[in-house]
Order: C-alpha cells, then structure tokens, then sequence
C-alpha cells in the first residue's frame, strides 16, 4: 500500500500543534509542582517566610552559638552552679510569699562548737517559684432567720445570684472552666477528667452547660463591644474555618468564625482596642456585609470576593494585606528561587523595614515618613512587577501571583496616603491564632449554638487581653455584676477598657 504523503505545510502544522500540546502539559505540570510544593510546606515545612539566605544565615549563627557554648562548657569547672545559667533574675513582686526559716541543727541559743550564745549578724534569703496545684473547694452560703419577737416578723438577708438557679457553681468556677477551654485550649472531656482527678466528679455535659451560661451572661458586653468597634475608623477583619457537627448524621460540616477587629495601637491611636467574633454556618459573603452593614471607613481585609460586594458603594474603602502578596511570592520562591523571586521579595523587605521603624508613632508621622521613603520604594516595585508580566507567560504560575498584587493596586498603595493604616492584616490574623489552636484540641463545634458561644467568649477574651487584663479575673466579676441586675445606664464601667478589679474582694467567691 502506498503512503500517503505529506506536504511540507502539513509538516509545520503538525509540529505547530505537537508544540502547543507540550507548551500546555508544561504549564499543567508547573502549576500541579507549584500546589504540591504548597501543599507540602503547609504539612511538613515552617510558617516562616524569610529567603533561603536568611535562613541559611540564621542556621550558621546557632551553629556557632552551639560551638561557642561547647566550648565554654568543656573549659568550665565542674563545681560551676546551674543557677548562674538561668535567665530569671527576680520573681514577680505581685505573687504571695510563704517564708520558711531554716535555723541551725543545734537551735539559736547554742554554738556547737564552745557551747557559747549565739546573736543574729543577719539572714540570708533565697526566693524559689513553687506551684500550687489547681484546689477545688465548697462555699457554703448560710442565711439565719431572725423573728421579731414583737410582730413576729421574719428577717433574712436575701440569697445571692448565681449562674445558674439551682446550679453548684459558682461564678469563678463558670469563669474558670471558659477560660481553660477558649484561652488555654482545654477541652470540657479534659478538665472532667483532671477534675475527676481530685475526686470532683462533674459530667461534661454539666461542664457545657456552664460555658453556655457564661456565654449568655457575657452577650450584652459583646454586643457593646460590636457597637464600639462599628463606630471605628478602620477595622481588620478575617476569618477560618471550623467544623461542626451535622445533626441527625453523625459526620461534620465546615462553618466560619469571623474575627473583626478594630486596634490603632500600632499608629499610636489611644481608642482602645477591641475584637468581637461571629460563627456562621458558611462562607457566603452575606455574613460579613450583614455584621457590617452600619460600617464606614477602612476595611483591611484578604482578597476573598466575599468582602467585594462591601465595596461596591464607596461606603467602605478597601485597604489590600501585603503579608498576603508576600506569601504569593515566597511560595513560587520556596519552589523555584530565581533572581525575580529574590528581588520582589527583598524589595517588600524593604518597605517592611521601614513600617517597623515608624510602629507605634503617630499617624502624622507615619504619613509623613511613606511618603518620603515607602512611597518611592512602592513605585519602583510597580515597575519591576509590570516588567516581569511583560516578559512571562501569561498562563504560569508566577504571572498569578503577580497579578494578585497588581490588580489590586489602588488597595495595596492606600496606606501610603494614611497613618492611621497598617501595610498588612496581621492584627486580624493574630485574632484568629487562637482559634487555629484551639480547634486542634477541642476539634468541633456541637452545634450552631455551641459555636455561638464560641464566638461570644472569644469576644471577651480576646478584648480583655487586648486591653491588658486577665480573662478570668475579668469574666468572674463581670458575670456576677450581671447576674445581680447590674444596671443598663452602668454598661460602660463593665466594658474592658474601663472595668477596675474588686479592691480586697476575694472574685472567686463573687457569688
């Protein structure tokens, strides 16, 4: 059978396609390396973003450190005392000292050696930390009941509140049990059993249903908290996922904690700062333009489309997170470090040093200081970004991240014009931290409610932590203050930025 010829123009054509086919494989497989190296830093490798030089320096210092340290430990005399290598120069003032005197075996009036008096030259004291365990213990309220012996009236000092009628708990012990699992991470199953440990003996479900009880007592803070943070200039907001359980199926279903901030801390603003949470079922961008819908001015927030539609009237001006376009960068750098790669990212390093000279500075100067410093960096950057796009394919992987940036430049550049702006979203990112921690241990939300719940004490926590208190002594108080009808027009004295500690008020016995 003859063969069929071809044509030289056939012959072009057929190395035309087999080219396009190979070019799209290529682009494929860059792009499944590009996820599958993600992937794996997120499994296996570190959250830093530092370049691989950075590390390398970082590396080589500890290991000379190490040698530094083998040697001076192999020159030290072995009488040398542990003591002179702790980092602890004084314990805290405000802990409470027990004193325990050691006198001479032979007692204080005798010298063992001639048998003469003895008087005192002096002391010398030592101070230790020791560690009470967790104790637990009954408070039992007695009210007598007087008569009058001439009406026969019956007199009786009223019951106090508790957090729960009828309940055994009392509001430290509700304070301290939604502190160990929203603030320390302690799941309810695992306080029981350390409970069950010292012979208290308390269902996790009784536990659950003090947490919700705090979680109630604790709403009005957190919707003050919320009225607060609307009226802000600038919030951050963020949000990560969380599963909860599916009813009636046995399996979970992945919902959203929201966290919206409001914090100028860092341009030496002197509001204070606040944080609150909200639990939604999905990820729809109707939750956050619900929760912010009497909000106006500066959102710093990722690039979910969710926040879009919050933008679309001029309300709300978006400011863009560069610790995101950052980690767009790196990750193409963590797979494939190339000379573009290296120098967008020191080029952000730059602008990054600048931002950390001027925290806490005024917003004046901030201002002031973008524009003469930051600003020329952030131009020259545009112009290495447009000329890179310029020279790659528009279908790789590293055009993508590029254009993530690029496409957003009016948000990425606002903070240069306002000092009152952060350069990234890290204050949102750092709300949710504990979260993030928290899951790990606690796994799951029951229900709607119990993530609800979730939402509320964080609120608190965080916010109380924010303004430099300590979650439990905060919550003890201010549920008590609650629970007695604490009046409406006092709401403000309540509020973490404002609440004084109970002065010489055992808070755990608030009940």
């Amino acid at each position: 059978m003859a063969q069929k010829a071809f044509s030289s123009s056939d012959k072009d054509a057929q190395i035309v396609s087999l080219q396009t086919q190979i070019n799209a494989r290529d682009r494929v497989i860059e792009l499944l390396r590009a996820q599958l190296a993600r992937l794996h830093r997120m499994t296996f490798g570190t959250s830093s973003e530092k370049l691989a030089r950075e590390i390398e320096q970082l590396e080589l210092a500890l290991e000379e450190y190490e040698a530094e340290a083998a040697v001076a430990d192999v020159s030290a005399p072995d009488t040398a005392k542990p003591e002179h290598l702790s980092p602890i120069r004084s314990l805290p003032p405000h802990l409470p000292r027990d004193e325990i005197v050691h006198e001479p075996a032979t007692g204080v009036c005798t010298c063992p050696s001639c048998g003469g008096a003895l008087r005192r030259l002096g002391i010398d004291a030592d101070e230790m930390l020791d560690v009470v365990p967790v104790s637990w213990r009954v408070v039992r309220n007695v009210r007598p009941k007087y008569s009058c012996r001439a009406c026969e009236k019956i007199v009786q000092a009223p019951a106090p509140p508790k957090p729960i009628a009828r309940g055994k708990a009392t509001f430290g012990t509700v304070a301290h049990i939604a502190v160990a699992k929203f603030d320390h991470h302690l799941p309810l199953y695992r306080q029981a059993e350390m409970m069950a440990a010292q012979g208290v003996v308390i269902d996790r479900s009784t536990l659950a249903g003090w947490v919700g009880q705090a979680a109630y007592l604790l709403d009005p803070i957190v919707q003050r908290i919320r009225e607060e943070g609307i009226k802000a200039a600038k919030l951050h907001a963020d949000d990560t996922p969380v599963k909860v359980l599916a009813p009636g199926s046995g399996k979970t279903a992945t919902a959203r904690l929201w966290a919206y901030v409001a914090d100028d801390r860092a341009s030496g603003g002197a509001t204070p700062p606040l944080a609150w949470y909200r639990f939604t079922a999905s990820r729809a961008g109707i939750h956050p333009q619900r929760e912010l819908a009497g909000f106006t001015g500066f959102l710093q927030a990722d690039a979910y489309s969710g926040f879009n539609g919050l933008y679309t009237d001029g309300r709300i001006l978006e400011v863009a997170c560069w610790a995101h376009f950052r980690r767009e960068l790196f990750e193409r750098h963590k797979q494939q470090p190339t000379d573009l790669t290296t120098n967008l990212l020191d080029r952000i390093g730059q602008i990054y040093a600048i931002e950390a000279e001027i925290r806490g500075q005024s917003a004046d100067i901030r201002r002031s200081t973008r524009q003469e410093r930051s600003r020329p960096l952030v131009t020259a950057l545009r112009a290495a970004l447009d000329d890179a796009l310029s020279k790659l394919s528009p279908k790789s992987v590293m055009t993508k991240a590029i254009r993530y940036g690029t496409k957003r430049w009016i948000a990425f550049t606002r903070f240069l014009d306002d000092g009152q702006l952060e350069m990234d979203n890290n204050i949102a990112e750092r709300a949710i931290r504990p979260i993030a921690i928290g899951r790990k241990n606690w796994l799951f939300a029951g229900s709607q409610a119990g993530g609800d719940r979730a939402a509320t004490i964080y609120s608190v926590i965080e916010t109380a932590k924010m303004n430099g208190l300590e979650p439990q002594a905060y919550i003890t108080d201010v549920i008590a203050k609650i629970a007695a009808d604490w009046p409406a027009s006092r709401w403000d004295e309540l509020m973490p930025w404002n609440w004084q500690p109970p002065i010489n008020e055992p808070i755990a016995e608030a009940a």
